[in-house]
């Protein structure tokens, strides 16, 4: 009888072992120092296959993460247009996104982090990398400023999140989704764009 290698076959339990171990390695190692081949070692399984089943990095990524959506088509989408409205299009975006059928998972991979370290892991690397390093790129702020200012751009947006729909703090939760992007949109402008030499010492 010929023993069987330890490579596992092209089937739904190879599919759900790579997930496994890109889940465990993202969170792990960070985004960037991820690789395929270690994914696919832990998986027990060729590199080949993870690109047969998955593609690239970004898309195992984001099938890990079980995401709603892809920041790659969405962010370049609302970002696109005058500067001194992206933030009021960034919060519009959100909001399009939680308060559609695709919330629903984003709400339970946003409960999920809140209580779950390696889920914690996952988000932030996700928003990080995904999310607010696609905005700092398209909008090119200042590189010694972006880091900053990006991270306080999720304040608002994560306060939002937690206080519209997991904490559903009235009147909030019941807000028109309009009136929420006139009153938090410009907060987040100013984060992008404003001098604020308070935080933004000249020459530190």
């Amino acid at each position: 009888m010929v023993k069987r290698s330890g490579r596992r076959p092209g089937n739904q339990d190879t599919r759900s072992s790579i997930l496994d171990s890109a889940r465990r390695t993202f969170a792990e190692k960070g985004y960037d120092k991820a690789s395929i081949r270690a994914i696919a070692a832990g998986a027990g399984v060729d590199p080949a296959l993870v690109h047969h089943y998955f593609g690239t990095k970004e898309q195992l990524f984001l099938a890990a993460m079980n995401a709603p959506i892809n920041p790659a088509e969405m962010i370049p989408r609302a970002l696109a247009g005058p500067r001194d409205q992206a933030g009021i299009r960034l919060v519009r975006l959100v909001l399009s996104v939680w308060d559609s059928p695709a919330g629903a998972a984003a709400l339970a991979m946003f409960r999920s982090a809140l209580s779950n370290e390696w889920t914690a892991r996952l988000l932030r690397e996700f928003v990080i990398t995904q999310i607010l390093r696609r905005a700092v790129a398209d909008l090119v702020l200042e590189p010694a400023e972006a880091p900053l200012r990006s991270t306080l751009v999720a304040t608002q947006i994560a306060g939002l999140m937690v206080a519209r729909y997991v904490l559903k703090l009235e009147p909030l939760a019941g807000a028109d989704a309009e009136v929420l992007v006139a009153a938090i949109g410009p907060n987040v402008q100013r984060f992008l764009d404003d001098p604020m030499p308070e935080v933004f010492k000249a020459g530190s």
